[in-house]
């Protein structure tokens, strides 16, 4: 096909769409399941509601192929769990009793049984459930959801594309079962599973699907000759099937690289491939593969990420070239849009100029069209459309929230020294226990405590004026009370004071820092029912006034126990949020740390022996690729002791870190300098305290005992035996005794039962009574 015959065959499409619905009808939905409150079947009727709205929205907009299977009632990764039979011996009977209630035990387990595992989708906010595999595991196609899902589709009369996370990223995205050697490798079962995968690809196919889509964004990431290998060879078994739709594999988030080749000489029918950020090298490495003749390309030039608006005539440049490089070009975003808001005409309470700089999914569906109408019928035919986007573009540019002189000069003046502390460790482990005077495995949370329904409803009412603003602080003043006086009987050591003014751990800062921008409806799905509204970093960053030092005071007037100043660290307040693209992010971050370096002095000021500064994203921002992570863990280490470098030997700076692979920063974390450090250990048995110990981790460590995003309450016993574990690798001189994460999303039920076991446990391994 000539570029010019593969223009006029130009289709928009999208790999996946938010699953929430504009009032998040889904969250409501499941919440209410899981309450007794909603039935199954009200249930899966708000799902299938919302599916059909996603699907006609898709298409009003012009986007021509419609994805399927991609909605999800908790986590696409489980529903492939489900969909290729891999159910966990332990979830196997609940599952059978009940498919959709075992399907909610395996990702947020029961008091009975433990939940799958969960970690961050690559270098997303989002979470997935990983897959629990071993040398037993066997493997059974249930095609119910991708073919039911399809079926509704095709019955709505959409040209419907299934879309199923591809078997090499799902083994390759596995770990070993619990009670199998950790060196097993989940891709030797690959010859197993590919059967499977056949077998679904046979009924989507009698179902009626023209293509699917299998995800493999594992191989953007560096993979070994044996892994290239294996995709080589199941990709060759899955084309060469006779019994099968056309097949479209889709990577994103980063270069393909070596991997390119292997699937472009596959006998498949298409590649979808991202072209933005760092994947814009995909283009020079397709031309020099020689491009993909005869076959499809799914070109994703539209990040789908971020929410600024599209340069369309700089995808309009990219699309011309990739016409030549393919029999067939369709234009979609780079990947999923789960990862942003569902509408940006939804946020009436920007400035009308700068909403017109933001593009969240409806918006970027739009975009697709344009784009592929563009290709399909010329320039021309989007000549208004093209004229006011390099408006609103050169009107961003021009903004002044983009730059402020002053940040900029001190963002300059910064030095190395005003990176490290002038103590080193030791000395300043020393000077900070003669201050806290703390016992052997000393006890803390993480921050916040539950977030109830009151305070939720009093943060409402001063937002809408039903209360002022002396009636809101009298309401949060009675939960800090209530925190630190459990806190107190409980046990615990080191308090904090809850956070209840607080919604949420990055926003919250951002409402108090110039140039950024909230949204009142920008809701991003993180996992399951939890989902977040990251602001817009916008502009050039600044403190005007303190933003936590009064909650602090009243809450260390309450306690003779040390009180932990909480702050949110520079590189997850760009990670959750959605940031500029107009600079490089190492600048971003050190005007946030010097932001925040301000906060961290004033809380020192007012008496904070402990600050905690947490960056549970720093993992989650790693590049995909090695050879760009050096560079990015020099400028996040060196923002984050910026921002804690300026305060007294005794002064013990804290951080936190949850849901990550954190063998791959082992060194990155001793460089942040910080004097103790928590993170997520329950749900991986305590893996992270071993990796420390074997990297040779010189300071104090909190290992997390109680996994806070089960409803599951710990028993006493259960958390003796993970600190236990946690002591085989850290002396209990440097171990600290905290929950997984913080408790926002928790009730006080289950938050005083658990806590109390916690405290139980650090009482019986130091030889104390229980209370």
């Amino acid at each position: 096909m000539t570029a010019k015959s593969a223009a006029a065959a130009t289709r928009a499409t999208v790999h996946g769409y938010p699953r929430q619905g504009g009032n998040r009808e889904l969250k409501k939905a499941i919440e209410g399941y899981w309450r007794g409150a909603v039935t199954a079947d009200v249930l899966l009727a708000t799902a299938a509601a919302l599916r059909r709205e996603n699907w006609s929205r898709l298409a009003d907009s012009g986007v021509q192929e419609v994805p399927t299977g991609d909605f999800s009632l908790y986590d696409h990764v489980l529903d492939t769990t489900v969909a290729v039979g891999a159910i966990p011996a332990r979830h196997r009977a609940a599952v059978a009793a009940d498919p959709l209630a075992g399907y909610f035990a395996m990702a947020r387990g029961t008091q009975e049984l433990a939940p799958l595992e969960m970690t961050k989708w690559f270098d997303t906010n989002y979470h997935y459930l990983v897959p629990e595999l071993g040398p037993d595991t066997g493997f059974a196609a249930n095609p119910a959801k991708p073919v039911g899902e399809l079926a509704q589709a095709l019955a709505l009369g959409h040209t419907p594309r299934p879309v199923l996370v591809g078997p090499i990223t799902y083994l390759l995205l596995a770990k070993p079962a619990p009670g199998v050697a950790a060196d097993f490798q989940p891709l030797t079962l690959l010859d197993r599973l590919l059967p499977v995968y056949a077998e679904l690809l046979a009924d989507l196919r009698a179902a009626g699907a023209q293509w699917v889509q299998l995800d493999e964004p594992a191989l953007v990431q560096d993979r070994t000759p044996a892994e290239l290998n294996a995709a080589a060879r199941a990709y060759r078994e899955l084309g060469a099937l006779t019994d099968r739709p056309k097949l479209l594999v889709a990577s994103y988030f980063d270069r393909l690289g070596e991997a390119l080749p292997v699937l472009a000489k596959a006998p498949i029918d298409g590649l979808a491939l991202d072209f933005t950020g760092p994947a814009a090298a995909n283009l020079d490495d397709l031309a020099a593969a020689g491009g993909l003749p005869g076959k499809r390309l799914v070109a994703g030039v539209i990040d789908g990420r971020n929410i600024w608006i599209n340069d369309l005539e700089k995808s309009l440049a990219t699309l011309a070239t990739l016409l030549g490089l393919a029999d067939r070009v369709d234009v979609a975003p780079s990947c999923s849009l789960l990862h942003v808001p569902l509408d940006a005409t939804a946020e009436r309470d920007l400035d009308p100029q700068i909403a017109r700089w933001l593009a969240f999914a409806r918006q970027k569906a739009r975009e697709t069209a344009l784009l592929a109408r563009a290709l399909r019928e010329g320039t021309g035919a989007i000549s208004a459309e093209l004229a006011a986007n390099r408006a609103d573009l050169a009107s961003r540019a021009g903004s002044p929230i983009t730059r402020d002189p002053a940040v900029r000069a001190r963002t300059a003046a910064v030095t190395e020294a005003d990176t490290r502390r002038p103590q080193a460790y030791p000395q300043r482990a020393e000077a900070q226990r003669a201050r806290l005077g703390l016992p052997l495995l000393p006890t803390t949370t993480i921050g916040s405590f539950p977030q109830t329904a009151e305070l939720r409803t009093a943060r409402a009412d001063l937002t809408a004026g039903r209360i002022d603003a002396a009636a809101y602080r009298e309401r949060i003043e009675a939960e800090v009370r209530e925190v630190i006086a459990f806190q107190e009987k409980a046990g615990l050591d080191v308090l904090v004071h809850g956070e209840p003014e607080r919604n949420d751990m990055v926003q919250y800062f951002a409402e108090q820092l110039t140039g950024y921008l909230a949204t009142r409806h920008g809701w991003v799905q993180s996992y399951g029912t939890r989902y977040v509204r990251p602001p817009v970093l916008a502009g050039d960053i600044s403190r005007p006034h303190p933003m936590t030092t009064q909650w602090f005071r009243y809450a260390q007037g309450l306690t003779d126990r040390p009180v932990k100043g909480m702050l949110t660290g520079p590189v997850t307040m760009l990670a959750w949020s959605f940031v500029r693209d107009d600079q490089p992010p190492a600048d971003t971050a050190r005007q946030v740390a010097l932001a925040l370096r301000d906060e961290v002095r004033d809380l020192e000021a007012a008496g904070a022996a402990v600050v905690q500064v947490d960056e549970p994203a720093l993992r989650e921002t790693l590049p995909l690729r090695s050879a760009d992570r050096a560079a990015y863990l020099a400028w996040a280490t060196e923002s984050f002791r910026l921002a804690t470098s300026g305060v007294r030997a005794d002064t013990q700076i804290h951080t936190h870190m949850c849901y990550a692979e954190f063998g791959d920063i082992l060194r990155a974390i001793d460089e942040l300098d910080a004097d103790v450090i928590s993170l997520e250990a329950a749900r991986s048995h305590m893996q992270v305290a071993d990796e420390l110990a074997g990297a040779g981790y010189p300071r104090e460590v909190g290992p997390g005992v109680w996994d806070i995003h089960s409803p599951r309450v710990p028993s006493t016993e259960e958390a003796v035996d993970l600190l236990r574990a946690g002591l085989a690798a850290i002396p209990a001189e440097r171990l600290w005794v905290n929950p997984d994460c913080g408790l926002k999303t928790r009730g006080w039920t289950e938050t005083r039962a658990s806590l109390e076991s916690l405290v139980g446990a650090a009482r019986r391994l130091r030889g104390e009574p229980a209370h």
